[in-house]
């Protein structure tokens, strides 16, 4: 009896291991098939391919290719601030190349018109949605940004690129980047804001911005790497007066930086507006967070740097 009882307890003990050396075993089947091993230097982007196709002019950096959109169309107000393309009003799609093919990913703004027939046509182009979500909260109108990722020959993925921004095109009837781009006041003491934040920004149209990458990761989608011109990024995009001023901008955060963001934001009295994914497939994971303060610049200033104190990359 106890030579059955042992064998009968050694078999089980022997499927439960077989099944989940299957389940694991399936784990990693999943994750090789979508990991794509591209031989560093091996690949280069037809820049001017992509050009003929899209119809649009970019921004090569570091042999990889960025289109960027402004919403010029677009008439968004924010607790009495305009919100213009340098604030977070840019839609984008950036090319990065791998063997002989190349990844997109881009962020699409639409309105709540757009988003369906935007969204099917990203669908039909054979990309995926790995993100929609806000910026803003009290803006009218009302938009969001959806994040697509897609792989494959560069001409496809051009060709994919041009319909995706033509339904835009269609669905608002106008293209968003015919109109004027407007400018907004701005007297902000610029030398303050970058002795505090610890880096110097860009001014555009009375918009002052940071953009400050995350060297410290490796970061990888799909087994590719994913620069700070491909988004990952934290950005703070600033207007307004020394009494008076906007602050808006996303944070990239490891998981165990969340917390601590949201709550150095939080303290210093700016809201956290969104957190969310950009990525589905990254390497390590990785957090995005949007948030909006109106106040006096420096104590704005001050809780943005506590904010980037929580995090790996100190500007």
């Amino acid at each position: 009896m106890k030579f059955s009882l042992s064998v009968l307890v050694c078999s089980a003990f022997f499927f439960s291991c077989q099944q989940q050396s299957s389940e694991a075993n399936n784990t990693i089947t999943t994750r090789k098939v979508d990991t794509i091993i591209c031989a560093p230097g091996s690949s280069k982007l037809d820049i001017a391919k992509i050009e003929e196709i899209t119809g649009m002019k970019g921004t090569e950096k570091n042999g990889e290719y960025k289109i960027t959109v402004p919403q010029n169309d677009l008439n968004i107000i924010v607790d009495g601030f305009k919100i213009t393309p340098p604030m977070g009003l840019g839609s984008w799609a950036a090319f990065t190349p791998c063997a002989d093919s190349a990844m997109v990913m881009g962020d699409i703004i639409v309105t709540e018109t757009d988003l369906k027939p935007v969204q099917q046509e990203v669908i039909r182009q054979g990309f995926s949605i790995t993100a929609i979500h806000n910026h803003f909260v009290r803006n009218r109108p009302n938009v969001m940004y959806m994040h697509i990722d897609g792989k494959g020959k560069v001409e496809g993925l051009a060709a994919s690129v041009r319909s995706i921004f033509d339904k835009v095109k269609e669905s608002r009837g106008k293209d968003p980047k015919a109109s004027a781009a407007d400018s907004v006041p701005t007297s902000l003491n610029i030398a303050m804001l970058d002795s505090i934040i610890g880096a110097k920004g860009e001014m555009n149209k009375g918009v002052y911005k940071y953009t400050i990458g995350r060297p410290d990761v490796a970061l990888t989608e799909h087994g590719i790497p994913v620069s700070s011109f491909m988004g990952f990024n934290t950005w703070a995009s600033w207007q307004g007066t020394p009494e008076k001023a906007a602050v808006a901008g996303d944070f990239t955060m490891l998981e165990g930086e969340v917390a601590p963001v949201i709550k150095a934001l939080v303290e210093n009295n700016i809201e956290v507006v969104a957190v969310h994914n950009h990525m589905v497939h990254e390497t390590p994971r990785i957090f995005f967070l949007h948030y909006w303060g109106v106040g006096n610049a420096e104590q704005l200033a001050r809780g943005i740097k506590a904010a980037l104190d929580k995090t790996g990359k100190k500007p």
